[in-house]
């Protein structure tokens, strides 16, 4: 269900000093709307102009967010929000809130065997879904058990309130961009700082991983602020590349010679051998068919045009220290001997070269 379109006025962002609240803020006050921009520390981004008026809030605060809405705003966006309790947060507002526009998660998606990304450590866990996956593709019921479950808990609490908080739920794919506090592309700039000149790609190097720029995310989530409806859209590039084609991609953006790409048919030999960020061994991309048609979407950039600024800022980020003390969040989900396990992909690769 979707609404008339609405001129610039206030806007509220959540999350604002996050990788997706940053570039939020900068396309709606580009856009011309008076934005208040809200972290936990207040922090300020220099790219945002200097009408942009920051707040330090703490998003579980439910007495702080009544007070950083005031007497009320044209649309509020939440980069964070997770869960039922965070629902129940923002239609406690409804009166004061003209429309939202939340970021939900690609992860909630399951196939039509209940395989998520929950399953995907399970023998034959792995979804397989019918590509390109729409909007109304299966989803885990909502819960709190785990990610996924907790976005849709929020996904369907919202969508319930109907007229009375028109929100659009953009369902992101695997978000990347500068101050990604889990950077996927670390693996490949890593290894061209590194100097190592072998990639062992399992799958074949045919993984696909839908991503989104957060300047893509960001024009959608601006187009959504200027048409007001309820409705969930997916929210990626124009394109998914595979593992293999990100691979040569990095190397191009950091002016490296191309790397030597081994693969491997099927799952990696070991854990510390062949598995990146973006291994799958079913392909997900998402239909980005709604998007344009509801919201006119037309991606500002792609995957492979973003990647110089991207991996610059990683380059410069690790510089001279342990990776996963500038990334803790990335270092929780991915051990070191799995994205850095030279010695065992050394060892595999002498033996593979012995083999032939």
């Amino acid at each position: 269900m979707t609404s008339g379109s609405v001129t610039s006025g206030s806007a509220v962002v959540i999350g604002a000093s996050g990788q997706s609240g940053r570039a939020a803020v900068r396309a709606l006050a580009r856009d011309g709307w008076q934005v208040r921009a809200a972290s936990r520390r207040g922090g300020r981004d220099g790219s945002w102009p200097a009408e942009v008026r920051t707040v330090a809030m703490d998003r579980a605060d439910d007495a702080a967010l009544a007070e950083l809405v005031g007497d009320g705003c044209e649309v509020l966006v939440d980069c964070v929000a997770y869960g039922a309790a965070h629902a129940r947060q923002l239609a406690g507002l409804a009166d004061r809130i003209g429309s939202a526009v939340v970021v939900s998660s690609g992860a909630v998606y399951e196939d039509d065997r209940g395989r998520s990304f929950a399953t995907q450590g399970e023998p034959d866990g792995f979804p397989v879904y019918s590509l390109p996956i729409p909007e109304s593709c299966r989803t885990v019921p909502p819960g709190d058990e785990d990610y996924a479950t907790g976005k849709i808990a929020l996904e369907r609490a919202l969508l319930a309130e109907g007229d009375r908080l028109p929100v659009t739920l953009l369902r992101a794919g695997a978000i990347h961009g500068p101050h990604s506090p889990l950077p996927r592309e670390l693996y490949f700039v890593k290894r061209v700082l590194d100097g190592r000149r072998v990639r062992v790609l399992a799958y074949g190097g045919r993984s696909r991983f839908h991503p989104v720029h957060v300047a893509n995310l960001a024009e959608l989530i601006r187009l959504a602020a200027r048409r007001p409806g309820s409705r969930v859209l997916n929210a990626g590039d124009p394109q998914a590349p595979t593992v293999a084609e990100i691979a040569v991609a990095v190397d191009a953006a950091m002016g490296a010679p191309a790397s030597e790409v081994v693969t491997v048919e099927g799952a990696p030999p070991s854990s510390d051998v062949g598995e990146t960020p973006w291994s799958t061994a079913h392909p997900v991309v998402y239909d980005m068919a709604a998007a344009e048609r509801e919201l006119g979407y037309r991606a500002v950039t792609t995957y492979e045009d973003s990647l110089p600024e991207t991996v610059a800022w990683l380059a410069d980020r690790v510089k001279g220290r342990d990776w996963w003390e500038v990334f803790p969040t990335m270092a929780a989900h991915y051990p070191d001997e799995m994205l850095f396990g030279y010695a065992a992909e050394d060892r595999w690769l002498a033996g593979r070269g012995a083999q032939r």
